[in-house]
């Protein structure tokens, strides 16, 4: 894929891809050399296995699967949904702890991409990232900084905040 190099050419194709606020993406990348479009498009390829705003089909899902095979992987899950509703909670709220949860593990996933977190002395060169790649695969440039744009991608533009305060 050949990436636009101008600063318009770019930020048409981040409208077209829906980011907010198209020109300072396509601006860093072309003027201060930052790998903006695929910080952006790994990121929203991320946001796409969140659980959605509004979704609630997940919790009953997971309930029948924990039914049919209580010994299946995360059958636990689907039995402590299957209590949860029973004891009143709503599918709404589950849906928004699950998807609290699933976006705090991807910004610690993103941190972790920077920081390995190891604290063993031996392990002080252990290392791993994400990184741009030619065609064949390549790496070309790493990707820094992935956990700054993690909320910034979040569909609902409320970067995670509650629709209102109850």
């Amino acid at each position: 894929m050949s990436v636009p190099e101008s600063i318009p050419e770019l930020t048409a194709l981040f409208e077209r891809l829906g980011a907010r606020d198209p020109e300072s993406w396509a601006s860093s990348q072309i003027r201060e050399r930052i790998p903006q479009l695929h910080r952006y498009l790994f990121l929203r390829q991320c946001w796409q296995h969140v659980i959605g705003e509004d979704s609630i089909d997940w919790v009953d899902y997971h309930i029948e699967q924990a039914e049919q095979d209580p010994r299946g992987s995360f059958a636990g899950m689907g039995a402590a949904l299957k209590r949860a509703v029973a004891a009143g909670v709503a599918r709404g709220d589950l849906s928004q702890i699950a998807r609290g949860v699933q976006v705090e593990l991807l910004s610690q996933l993103c941190y972790m991409l920077e920081d390995n977190g190891l604290s063993e002395p031996e392990l002080k060169g252990v290392g791993w990232g994400l990184f741009q790649t030619d065609e064949e695969g390549n790496p070309l440039a790493p990707i820094y900084s992935l956990h700054e744009s993690v909320l910034d991608l979040d569909p609902s533009g409320r970067e995670m905040r509650p629709k209102a305060v109850p």
